[in-house]
């Protein structure tokens, strides 16, 4: 349960993120709409049209495309539910032997879905129909001019550093919650700094532009620093979705290597017995020790480790007990762990009544190492001292704890084994010992020999496959990217068509129009992709953090990866987004731009 509810909250946090990208195109699309009819506008205020009229407008047309729109958003959804499904369900099949049915969706999630479609879209038309409205008909009628730097981003810049340096403070208090909270106020800090960092980071990257665009470059760095308000909007529309491919990248990761961490650990003997389910407790019949014993007298077997399984409860919670022998099991396996002395926590639990819990059951109550559960068992209540945290790969999704098997069988009256693991001498053929082996357990059917190496790559092959629907999920919310850039560049293109008209006017060629377009691409793109690593960084950052509150312990690996994929996927979409706007702008009229509005 805790496992899925960290997955909930993961796809929970993703999904935000996506609402807030696209909220940015959202808002920079009606942005678009309202620059290319400024002057039908000016016209309907110069004929009497009120404010409120024009206002109206534009909300009732917003309110009609988010309806459209929300309704062709939950086609798409149940599509691309039913699409990652198809994808997962062979791979839970094939190694976990669970079945997914077909996509399940509520009530609430139609109504959710419906007002935030609806709601998302009509609040982001907001601020571009009030802005309409304010606009005179002589201003609306006569050639637009640039946008003039305000006054007010000085003062949101100044309340976006506030934001980091308290994200930052947050983070270094080390607590998860806090951590979450400050990689929105880092974000959020971002969002609001970038109008002042858009012309010195344009400014750094132009000169790397140079080389390839000389006068074109300095035209499109000019352009930007008069227009940090649409350039801030498209940057940190790009920032959420190469963030999300950052973090995303840090995440899988550091998943794959801390995951592939408990398998070797606690799976990396040569032979497994397994039962016929991989949960300890779901059912299985266990072997009386007559058979470890004739495994170890089996030729070539150097050790040989069993666990036994018993049901508890502690603290009002259900509690797994796996019977472990303290000095053959570190030898065959082997826990991986978060806290205690791992040289030192098998001898406590050979001497006395001393147990290691896993890092769900510690998470979830509060449990650390040194503290004393009382365990009901069938004996009555016995007290247990904590001696450690520590996972294994089988158990790790369960509350579970690690005792003793002569504890385990003193107070619990269980004795079975249900999972044997085997290591082969040195000098021993592979083959052989398995041919031998299986004629050990031939008078054992409910257990099943596996070649421990194999197994592992095929658990391996299985978790990059559901890696992959992580891959699916990263580029569906990265392309809005290319729709915010594209969104900005056409808008550029519409408010810039005199200035367009000049330039050709002089002498300007087709090519160097589109040049320039391009040029501007990727200096927003640019400085989009600097802003969504450093947050991408941090976000990947707080998601491994969750996992590890959650009780799975692994390591943060910086995405050097994901790095690299964030500049690539950037500098691509920013020439991908130039070439329509860059056709467009091209093909401008000469006569026609100059008579522009």
């Amino acid at each position: 349960m805790a496992s899925l509810k960290l997955g909930e909250v993961a796809l929970n946090l993703f999904g935000v993120l996506a609402l807030v990208m696209g909220s940015f195109i959202i808002f920079n699309t009606f942005r678009t709409v309202v620059a290319e009819r400024r002057h039908d506008l000016g016209m309907l205020r110069a004929l009497g049209a009120s404010r409120r009229s024009v206002v109206s407008a534009i909300l009732v047309e917003s309110l009609l495309q988010g309806v459209l729109g929300t309704a062709l958003g939950m086609l798409a959804g149940w599509a691309l539910v039913g699409g990652l499904l198809a994808l997962v369900s062979p791979i839970m099949q094939q190694y976990l032997h669970f079945s997914i049915g077909s996509p399940t969706f509520t009530l609430p999630i139609y109504v959710a879905s419906i007002l935030l479609g609806v709601g998302v879209t009509v609040l982001s038309g907001l601020w571009p129909a009030i802005s309409a409205s304010r606009v005179t008909p002589l201003e609306a009628l006569r050639p637009s001019v640039a946008e003039v730097y305000q006054r007010g981003a000085n003062r949101a810049a100044v309340v976006g550093a506030l934001l980091i340096v308290v994200a930052i403070a947050m983070l270094l208090l080390r607590q998860i919650a806090l951590a979450s909270l400050g990689a929105l106020l880092f974000m959020l800090g971002l969002v609001l700094v970038a109008p002042v960092l858009i012309a010195p980071i344009a400014r750094i990257f132009s000169g790397l532009l140079a080389v390839a665009f000389a006068r074109e470059g300095e035209i499109a760095q000019g352009n930007l620093a008069r227009h940090p308000g649409r350039a801030t909007v498209t940057a940190s529309a790009m920032m959420i979705g190469l963030a999300i491919v950052v973090a995303l990248a840090g995440m899988t990761s550091s998943l794959e290597d801390g995951f592939m961490g408990y398998v070797d650990k606690s799976m990396g003997a040569d032979f497994l017995l397994v039962p016929p389910s991989l949960v300890l407790a779901g059912g299985n019949v266990g072997a009386g020790p007559e058979l470890a014993d004739q495994i170890r007298q089996t030729p070539g077997i150097a050790a040989v480790t069993t666990l036994r399984v018993g049901k508890s409860m502690t603290k009002g919670a259900p509690l797994q007990v796996v019977g472990i022998d303290p000095e053959t099991f570190p030898k065959v396996s082997g826990l991986e762990f978060s806290r205690g002395n791992e040289k030192t926590a098998y001898a406590e639990l050979a001497a006395g009544r001393a147990l290691i819990v896993n890092g769900i059951f510690a998470a979830q109550n509060g449990v650390r190492v040194g503290d004393t559960l009382t365990l009901q068992t069938a004996e009555g209540p016995r007290d247990y001292r904590v001696v450690g945290i520590g996972l294994d790969y089988l158990n790790a999704k369960l509350a579970t704890s690690y005792i003793s098997q002569e504890n385990l069988k003193a107070d619990f009256h269980e004795s079975g084994d249900v999972l044997l693991m085997a290591n082969k001498t040195a000098d021993s053929d592979a083959a052989t010992v398995r041919a031998a082996l299986d004629v050990v357990i031939k008078p054992y059917p409910t257990f099943g020999l596996l070649d421990a190496a194999h197994w592992r790559k095929t658990t391996r092959d299985a978790f990059a496959g559901a890696m992959s629907t992580l891959t699916i999920l990263l580029w569906v919310l990265a392309l809005p990217s290319l729709i915010a850039l594209m969104n900005t560049l056409a808008i550029n293109v519409i408010e810039r068509t005199r200035e367009i008209g000049m330039i050709r006017a002089v002498g300007g060629t087709q090519r160097q129009v589109g040049r320039m377009i391009l040029a501007e691409s990727l200096l927003l793109s640019a400085a989009g992709t600097a802003f969504g690593i450093l947050a991408g960084v941090w976000l990947g950052y707080v998601l491994i953090g969750a996992v590890n509150a959650a009780g799975f312990v692994l390591p943060y690996y910086f995405p050097y990866l994901g790095v690299l994929l964030a500049i690539a996927v950037g500098l691509l979409f920013g020439v991908l987004a130039a070439l329509l706007p860059a056709r467009q702008a091209a093909r401008v009229d000469i006569v026609r731009a100059l008579q522009y509005e």
